[in-house]
Parts: C-alpha cells; sequence; structure tokens
C-alpha cells in the first residue's frame, strides 16, 4: 500500500501542498477492511466450491453487515487522508466541514449501497423459459 501512497505523491509533488499521510491512523483501518474482504471472499468462494447458494451460506442480514463495515472503514480512511493535506490554517475549518460531510455522505451510501447489493443477492431469481421459434 505505501508504494501506491508514493506513486500518488510523485505525482501531486509537482502542486503547492503539502501532504503527509498519516499511516498510524490509516494502516490500521486498511488491514481491518483488507481483512473483512478477505474473510467475505473466502466464505463465497468456499460456499461455490461446495456448490453452496450464497443465500444460505450468508444471511441477508450477515452480508449487509459485513459489507456495510467494510464501505464504512473506507469512508474512515478518506476520512483520515483527507487530514494528510497541509492547508493554510484560515481553510483549515472548511477541510473539516468538507471532511465530515464526506464521511456522512460515504456512510449513508454505503449502508444503502450494502442493502441494496444484500438485497439483491438474496433475491430468488426468476426462470426465464427459453422459447424457440421456428
Amino acid at each position: 500500500m505505501r508504494g501506491i501512497d508514493r506513486e500518488f505523491l510523485a505525482r501531486v509533488g509537482r502542486f503547492p501542498v503539502r501532504i503527509e499521510i498519516p499511516y498510524d491512523r490509516i494502516e490500521p483501518l486498511r488491514l481491518h477492511r483488507i481483512e473483512l474482504g478477505l474473510d467475505l471472499a473466502y466464505r463465497i468462494l468456499d460456499a461455490w466450491g461446495r456448490r453452496q447458494r450464497l443465500r444460505d451460506v450468508l444471511p441477508r442480514e450477515e452480508f449487509e453487515r459485513r459489507l456495510f463495515a467494510m464501505l464504512r472503514l473506507y469512508a474512515e480512511e478518506t476520512q483520515a487522508l483527507s487530514h494528510s493535506v497541509r492547508l493554510p490554517a484560515f481553510l483549515a475549518p472548511v477541510r473539516e466541514r468538507v471532511a465530515r460531510r464526506l464521511l456522512l455522505e460515504m456512510s449513508d451510501s454505503g449502508r444503502s449501497l450494502s442493502r441494496e447489493i444484500a438485497k439483491g443477492m438474496h433475491q430468488k431469481k426468476k426462470r426465464i423459459r427459453n422459447s424457440t421459434r421456428e
């Protein structure tokens, strides 16, 4: 991850902004989000390998909760990264308001998105009969 960050900082370096990434705050969020994602992926692949339906292995509420937890961590990481941009003091309150609003929007969107994905995953699919015309 730090390699990706270094590449980003190299590209941004030509702009008149100073960026200091707070790894002590971001890395635990990233690691937890990745752990949740890997666990969810493992459970999905395990169910697929056993030829089980995903909705039988992961109840809708659990899938929604896990997906939202990952999206919420991503929102928190984004907020933490907003503090890495060093702005003149008079702009700091604006950055804080924008960062709080972004966290709220990302959380609301994450909740809606995880709910819709879980709902779609657990809907029974209608079978469409193929008809052939002669």
